[in-house]
């Protein structure tokens, strides 16, 4: 799933737990692709493209053993929650953050193809439902309806409402081969793929930062 409706999935979480600020949630679902990012970087994960690129089932996440096994994710989860909770007595922030970090995990199952293992150093079983590689435009309408639907739970703000949609509509050429865009320039250049991913997660982070506080609010049940 793309940056802006793991994004998303915060609003749930901080609808959850009220009391706990969003910005370490927003932190928390991005923290496997802050992950990957970094391990791509240096080299230790790879990802790969066919010759010819028109959507992101001509990309390929062909190793991520760290950033994203099941192992990983959980265990970052598990830590996160009994250091925040146990460690700094903040019990809500622990177990936002600890599902923040583990929504990740279950979104990109639903979403991407064969390429989650078990545990680092485990090469099968590799997990995924496929959508992706089988059926990308239907994984844009389902991100796309997964954002929305994150959005009416948390009774967000108009300009939130604008927020997710500009940002699904800004990856329909990466998941419809009948709409070009930009991913014909990723083919032969995997890092520029990960340095865009990059570039969403920031963003959305920066709009955080920087948004006037009713883009985000949510509005009290039954107003």
């Amino acid at each position: 799933m793309f940056a802006v409706d793991h994004a998303a999935t915060a609003l749930l979480v901080k609808g959850r737990y009220p009391s706990v600020p969003l910005a370490p949630v927003l932190i928390s679902v991005q923290a496997m692709e802050l992950a990957w990012v970094g391990l791509n970087y240096l080299g230790i994960e790879r990802t790969t493209t066919n010759a010819t690129v028109r959507s992101v089932a001509d990309i390929h996440l062909a190793y991520m053993p760290y950033s994203h096994s099941v192992a990983t994710a959980v265990g970052a989860a598990v830590l996160a929650w009994l250091i925040i909770e146990k460690g700094f007595g903040r019990a809500a922030l622990g177990r936002a953050v600890g599902l923040g970090i583990v929504s990740h995990l279950i979104l990109d199952l639903a979403t991407h193809g064969r390429d989650i293992v078990l545990w680092p150093g485990w090469s099968t079983p590799k997990l995924g439902l496929g959508l992706y590689e089988a059926a990308p435009f239907v994984a844009f309408i389902i991100e796309f309806l997964y954002g929305i639907f994150c959005w009416y739970i948390y009774r967000g703000g108009p300009g939130l409402l604008a927020l997710i949609c500009i940002g699904n509509l800004a990856n329909l050429s990466f998941l419809s081969p009948a709409v070009p865009g930009p991913e014909e320039y990723i083919a032969g250049r995997p890092m520029l793929l990960v340095t865009v991913i990059f570039v969403q997660i920031v963003g959305v982070l920066a709009r955080r930062k920087a948004g006037p506080a009713a883009t985000w609010r949510a509005e009290p049940v039954g107003s």
